[in-house]
């Protein structure tokens, strides 16, 4: 992109427009204005691609506002890629959802050697050769990007989504100074390209933004990963310029070329695309890929770049090894969940030791008591660990943990905190046995543990812990979606008095809601509408939202369709709830205690006279359609649908939705990560077991 020549010349006109600034001298509007925009964009690669500028913080402001003068003098004169264009001016209102031009596609992810080995076998069968050549790069631990360049312009940025479809954060991606806003892809014959890539923080300046939150009071960010994610959608693109995000861009995903054009060299292998985003101007892997023949050569990159990864500047969780060629990329092609023709090697679980100082005892929504581990703060793979669950009173006794105890601690899969085991060795002497209570610790009720089961319980159904958490439960998204709601506001206006249960939220006091810091007067009607039109949701929402135990999103569609009003269940005995499809004893008898028990029915009373419907408006009569009779289970993360999408296609086709695999089972949709369902369903020879895009398929026929 930049010659020595050209940086010669830049340098040097950066000197001379200096010199202009205190009188504003510009010779010719037009090349004053082509030269400043040069000029800046130029110091912006070096600054934020390069880390090497050019130019003081001071000149570069100076240049800076004498371009914003002499555009808003001739407004005319604004180009759309002027460096002037990052800087929004107000706040972003909602991010609408736009379909990627290919589908983000997850990698099928490598844990060992064995694991590349046998990746390495299949595409070496696939393509016919006896080696292939590989390009390996970093594995970012950011937040998934996809930007669309279109005649050299940067013409839209949207975050990853469900892989199909994300939300535009157009805005917010212009505020980051490594992603230019035009690089000249038209002098290589594209017209139009779309690239993946990864927003980031980087190590230290995560520590001085988390240093400066916590000296200004705030709550420190877990890590750098959640932060990047959580600024990309940030309302506010101002507050996104501030957060010193960086991208790295990592792959072409589509492309189109100017008519007549052929596919230059620059862009037939991965690994010269991104020597060509690097040369464009856009900050790639081109330094940190390596290029090499054959498998073995492989695991020994990937080997040694585990031992090197806490030097790097930023998060990686391990490598992506890429067929290199594209043509035979093509060839391999993909699965409905991962391309065949890449893999990511991730690495081993970040470990470390520390002390076990207290343990706490929290309280669910069923009342569930969960003892969690307060430990010395350690980093572990770049995130703050201080707390651990010990999720029970078993786990405890196996692994003999011991207050005071030197703990082994590690996040499996870089992601969840988990106690490995304790030290005996260490041990002083004065470490003292952690003591099960046998009351609630918040209601201080008797504890209770049902039979065969190994967590204890708070049965007290006033319990305020419970409360709160069957409350953040019932106003989340899968329950009654009700959106402005959130967590934070329901501990606020719990703690204020303000709310004290589920009826209550259709009882809120909005004047005294209106009065308190962060609530305007366009959040307070937006969360009003939410709450009104919340009292409208479908019965089975409702029923999932109740909480009660082990009734999930499946069962609740279930119950919701067996009757015609909710207070109807009262009636049922465990002998007729039986009858239900895919429906057990442990189950039936939760369902059977719930709507005994009188609390709840005079909450279920409360709800319905404030206008909460509790009526089944969806037809009792089953849909008839080609799958009537058929039963269908999802498991996995699928790529292309939302599970709720796919669920409602099965039943809109007369299709059932069961919980579980069993013997009633026809069809497993399996999608990303499938697990144990996957493997029972292998052993049941009557369940037939479908891809994402065979579920479609089936769907589409049978339309």
């Amino acid at each position: 992109m930049y010659t020595k020549d050209i940086e010669l010349e830049l340098t040097a006109r950066a000197r001379q427009l200096l010199a202009q600034v205190a009188t504003h001298n510009a010779t010719s509007l037009d090349d004053t204005l082509e030269d400043l925009r040069r000029v800046l964009r130029y110091n912006d690669y070096r600054y934020y691609v390069q880390s090497s500028p050019v130019l003081s913080d001071n000149e570069y402001d100076q240049l800076f506002a004498w371009l914003k003068q002499l555009e808003a003098a001739h407004p005319d004169k604004v180009s759309p890629d002027s460096p002037t264009q990052r800087v929004a001016l107000g706040l972003t209102s909602a991010f609408p959802t736009v379909q990627h031009l290919v589908p983000m596609l997850s990698l099928e992810n490598s844990y060992n050697a064995d694991d590349l080995l046998d990746w390495d076998r299949k595409a070496r069968e696939a393509s016919g050769l006896p080696e292939i050549e590989y390009c390996i790069e970093p594995k970012f631990d950011g937040a998934s990007i996809s930007l669309i360049y279109e005649n050299d312009l940067l013409v839209r940025g949207a975050t990853r989504g469900d892989g199909v479809a994300g939300d535009d954060i157009t805005t917010n991606i212009k505020q980051i100074r490594s992603v230019p806003l035009s690089a000249a892809f038209s002098e290589y014959g594209i017209h139009t390209i779309e690239i993946r890539g990864e927003a980031m923080i980087n190590k230290k300046t995560f520590r001085a933004f988390n240093e400066q939150r916590s000296a200004e009071g705030l709550p420190v960010l877990a890590n750098p990963r959640n932060a990047a994610s959580g600024s990309l959608r940030m309302v506010d693109p101002r507050e996104v310029a501030k957060r010193g995000l960086e991208v790295f861009l990592y792959h072409m995903s589509y492309h189109t070329m100017i008519d007549g054009k052929k596919e230059p060299k620059e862009i037939l292998t991965h690994s010269n695309t991104l020597d060509l985003f690097t040369h464009l101007g856009l900050r790639s892997p081109s330094k940190e890929k390596k290029v090499v023949k054959g498998i073995q050569a492989v695991i020994a990159h990937v080997l040694d770049y585990e031992q090197h990864r806490d030097d790097l500047p930023y998060e990686i969780d391990g490598m992506v090894i890429k067929v290199n060629d594209y043509a035979l990329q093509d060839q391999l092609g993909m699965t409905s969940h991962h391309p065949r023709w890449a893999i990511a090697y991730k690495f081993k679980a970040r470990q470390a030791t520390s002390r076990l100082r207290h343990v706490e005892f929290q309280v669910g929504r069923t009342g569930a008591i969960t003892p969690v581990a307060k430990i010395d703060p350690v980093a572990i793979g770049g995130v703050m660990v201080g707390s651990i669950s010990l999720h029970n009173e078993e786990m405890i006794r196996e692994k003999d943990v011991k207050i005071g105890d030197m703990v082994l601690v590690e996040r499996a899969g870089d992601v969840i905190p988990y106690l490995v085991a304790s030290i005996p060795d260490l041990r002083t002497g004065d470490e003292k046995d952690i003591v099960f209570p046998t009351v609630c610790p918040v209601c201080h009720d008797p504890l209770y543990k049902p039979e065969g089961e190994s967590v204890w319980r708070c049965i007290n159904i006033n319990c305020e812990a419970q409360v709160v958490e069957r409350i953040i439960h019932f106003v989340s998204k899968d329950a009654m979606d009700i959106r402005s709601f959130g967590e934070s506001n329901v501990r606020k206006f719990y703690s204020l008095q303000l709310l004290k249960d589920i009826p209550g939220i259709y009882e809120l006091d909005f004047e005294k809601i209106g009065k308190l810091e962060g609530f305007g007067k366009k959040s307070l009607s937006n969360l009003e509408a939410a709450i009104e039109a919340s009292k409208s949701q479908p019965l089975h929402r409702l029923i999932y939202g109740l909480g009660i135990r082990y009734v999930g999103e499946t069962t609740a569609k279930t119950l919701a369709n067996s009757v015609s009003h909710l207070l109807d269940l009262r009636q049922r005995s465990e002998e007729a709830l039986l009858t239900l499809e895919d429906i057990g004893p442990k189950v039936v008898g939760s369902i059977v205690q719930f709507f005994r028990n009188q609390d709840n029915i005079h909450m279920l009373q409360r709800l319905e006279q404030l206008g909460v419907s509790l009526v089944n408006t969806k037809s009792a009569a089953p849909v008839e359609g080609n799958l009537s009779g058929q039963t269908f289970l999802f498991t996995g993360t699928l790529s292309k649908l939302k599970r709720a999408d796919a669920e409602a296609m099965v039943e809109a086709h007369g299709g059932k939705l069961l919980g579980s695999v069993s013997s009633k089972l026809n069809y497993l949709v399996v999608g990303e990560d499938a697990g144990s369902k996957l493997e029972k369903a292998k052993k049941i020879n009557t369940v037939h077991i479908l891809s994402e895009d065979e579920f479609i398929a089936l769907i589409n026929s049978e339309a």
